[in-house]
C-alpha cells in the first residue's frame, strides 16, 4: 500500500519522534526508538533498554548485548499493556525494522501496521510480519 501525501507527512514526524524518543536508550551499540499511533494519537512509546529495576547498562564486558535487554517494541507494547488502551488497530513507528520476537508481541498484539526506517540484518521478522498480515512499509531516513 502506498501512503497518501498526507500519511506520508505524518509517518515522517513519527518516526523523527521514535529517533529522537532512541537517544534515551543506555545502550552503547544501538538506540532504537518506537512510538505506537492510534486515532493520530501517540499511546505508547519505548526505547531499547534494560528492566525496570536493572543497572542501565545494556552490553557485557565483551561489547555484546546483554540477553535481558528489551527491545523498543516490546517496551511499547507493553507499556500499553499497562494501561487502558489497547493495540487492535494500531501503527508501529520504530527505527529499525523488527527481529522475529518482537514481531511476534506486534502480530499478537493487534498492531496492523508497521513503518520502519533501517532494516535489521535479519529480516525473519518482517517475513513473519508479512505472513501474518501485517501492512510494513520502509521509509528510509532521508
Amino acid at each position: 500500500m502506498t501512503l497518501t501525501k498526507k500519511e506520508l507527512k505524518y509517518a515522517k514526524a513519527y518516526l523523527k519522534i521514535a529517533e529522537e524518543w532512541a537517544q534515551l536508550s543506555y545502550c552503547q551499540r544501538k538506540k532504537v526508538g518506537a512510538i505506537i499511533v492510534k486515532d493520530r494519537m501517540i499511546i505508547s512509546d519505548g526505547y531499547n533498554g534494560t528492566p525496570t529495576g536493572f543497572e542501565n547498562v545494556c552490553e557485557d564486558e565483551d561489547g555484546k548485548t546483554k540477553w535481558s535487554v528489551l527491545h523498543a517494541e516490546a517496551n511499547a507494547i507493553l507499556k500499553v499493556a499497562g494501561s487502558t488502551q489497547t493495540c487492535k488497530g494500531a501503527t508501529l513507528y520504530v527505527t529499525l525494522s523488527p527481529c522475529r520476537e518482537c514481531s511476534k508481541l506486534i502480530h499478537q498484539s493487534g498492531i496492523t501496521r508497521v513503518v520502519y526506517s533501517n532494516k535489521y540484518k535479519d529480516i525473519s521478522g518482517l517475513k513473519f510480519l508479512e505472513k501474518a498480515g501485517v501492512e510494513l512499509i520502509y521509509l528510509p531516513n532521508e
